[in-house]
């Protein structure tokens, strides 16, 4: 997601970082690489012209020229400016008043408009407890309402039974008489979509609009067509007023150019973003967020909202109690790989944390990715029951024979092993822990320095703070990868004690 675009900022601002004084010539080449960024990435001309005016006239004010960190001042600044591109404040579903709450879902053929329609369908039940009714109004795709019954079943939401020889304006007439009548909180009708804009479909949406008159009428649009996408929106809003925008395929646009010009250029707020294939794959815009993620300064609000999704309360609960008694095994360390893959697997946890953009690139050629995770869980599975209670039972024949079953290399169950030994370790350690141990694993996070015992709070990790210290280091990265032993997932890679290791080298 706008990779090409974090990367050119990422560059733009490391040679702002390397000089102790900002110039207004600095400032000006820094704003035109900036300018040359936003274009490659296929923001509309006029949106970049407005965004590189504004950031120019609060640049070179006396409070950057004169900082202390100028260059982070431009950061500041930048990311303002990205932030009301985007919208600046998130826009929720209208799901409030007398129900039931009508979306009525438009765009071209292709967009994705059927998928998405059941993951707004799986989000309002899971997040907002509303029970929800599909209703597929498309009469011109053969297969729209046999994929729009299988999507209901795999969501398990209710869907407007088919019928033969009803218009679009009578199915959806239908389809809110259902919801009234078995107590449905929304509908959300899926129409149909053309390869191009065309008379016959505008004015048949025109004609439902006028009928039912709904809360939303949300525009799916695909980021990756870029410009395309702009000028489908624009001649949607103008032919039937669309009051949200749809994103699909984010999780591969690594241009953004789409996402950064629709907000302005149509005045309609991106309401939400598909991330991926699977229906939960369905996020909220937050143009805050987005907009630390584009300038690499993680976004761990999202994070923690995604772990709360995909972690079980109860199974957490227990994991903190064994953890607590100093009791770590191999199915615990299999249920900390499972969790990790609940969550969208280790790359999508990295898009989240901050400063890790510049690492992640070499995090891959080192064979830091999901694959790794997929043949650590083999392992584990190769196991018996007692080898995995009892790790120590582990000679090198039973290795090599799990090694075989799980299609691995005995270096890679070694690699494990090892890996499970280092953090059963910490585990006990935890479990043991004193409060003055407590203490001293406190001063050794970035971000809480010498602070009293009885002063610390989960508050005072300066996440802002480590990110700043991130985008100004070099990171040697054979260096900080080149332990063997960490987390599941980083491949051995005690990623988060050599990162804390680095920053107080650089300090």
């Amino acid at each position: 997601m706008f990779e090409n675009l974090k990367d050119k900022l990422q560059t733009v601002f490391s040679v702002l970082g390397k000089k102790g004084i900002l110039t207004e010539k600095d400032i000006d080449n820094a704003l035109s690489e900036v300018r040359i960024a936003l274009l490659e990435a296929d923001v509309s001309l006029i949106v970049v012209k407005e965004f590189i005016s504004k950031i120019k006239e609060k640049a070179l004010g006396a409070a950057v020229l004169k900082s202390v960190k100028p260059d982070q001042q431009v950061i500041k600044i930048v990311h303002d400016g990205l932030v009301e591109i985007l919208g600046s404040n998130p826009q929720p579903l209208r799901i409030d008043g007398t129900p039931p709450a009508i979306f009525l879902m438009v765009g071209l053929q292709g967009s994705g408009k059927t998928t998405t329609s059941a993951k707004i369908a799986l989000l309002l039940k899971q997040k907002y407890n509303k029970n929800v009714l599909l209703a597929s109004l498309d009469t011109i795709r053969p297969a729209a309402k046999e994929q729009l019954r299988i999507l209901s079943e795999q969501v398990d939401v209710g869907i407007l039974p088919e019928t033969d020889n009803e218009t679009p304006v009578q199915l959806a007439k239908r389809s809110i008489q259902s919801a009234k009548l078995k107590g449905f909180d929304v509908v959300i009708l899926d129409t149909a979509g053309r390869l191009s804009i065309d008379e016959l479909m505008m004015s048949e949406i025109k004609e439902i609009n006028n009928t039912v008159k709904p809360n939303e009428i949300l525009l799916v649009a695909d980021s990756l067509s870029g410009q395309d996408a702009l000028n489908t929106a624009k001649a949607f809003n103008e032919s039937v007023g669309i009051s949200g925008i749809v994103l699909t395929r984010l999780d591969g646009d690594a241009r953004g150019g789409a996402a950064l010009s629709m907000i302005k250029a149509t005045g309609c707020p991106v309401k939400l973003v598909g991330v991926g294939e699977k229906v939960e794959d369905l996020e909220e815009f937050d143009p805050k967020r987005v907009a630390g993620r584009i300038l690499d300064m993680g976004d761990v609000v999202s994070l923690v909202e995604k772990a709360a999704e995909a972690i079980e309360e109860e199974e957490a609960k227990k994991m903190a109690e064994r953890m607590a008694s100093g009791k770590f095994d191999m199915n615990d360390f299999l249920n900390q790989i499972r969790q990790i893959k609940k969550m969208g697997g280790l790359g999508s946890i990295m898009n989240f944390l901050p400063g890790v953009g510049k690492i992640k690139k070499q995090m891959s050629t080192m064979g830091v990715d999901d694959n790794m995770i997929k043949r650590q869980e083999a392992i584990i599975l190769s196991m018996n029951r007692k080898e995995k209670k009892h790790v120590g039972l582990l000679n090198a024949s039973r290795r090599k024979r799990i090694a075989s079953g799980s299609g691995t290399t005995v270096q890679e169950v070694n690699r494990l092993v090892k890996q499970y030994m280092d953090m059963s370790k910490v585990m006990k350690k935890m479990g043991n822990l004193s409060p003055s141990g407590l203490k001293g694993m406190m001063n050794s996070i970035p971000g809480f320095g010498n602070k009293n015992q009885n002063q610390l709070n989960p508050s005072d990790l300066d996440l802002k703070g480590l990110s700043e210290k991130l985008s100004n280091s070099e990171i040697d990265t054979n260096k900080l990868f080149q332990n063997k032993s960490g987390l599941p997932g980083l491949g051995g890679s005690n990623y988060l004690e050599n990162l804390s290791n680095h920053l107080k080298r650089k300090k």
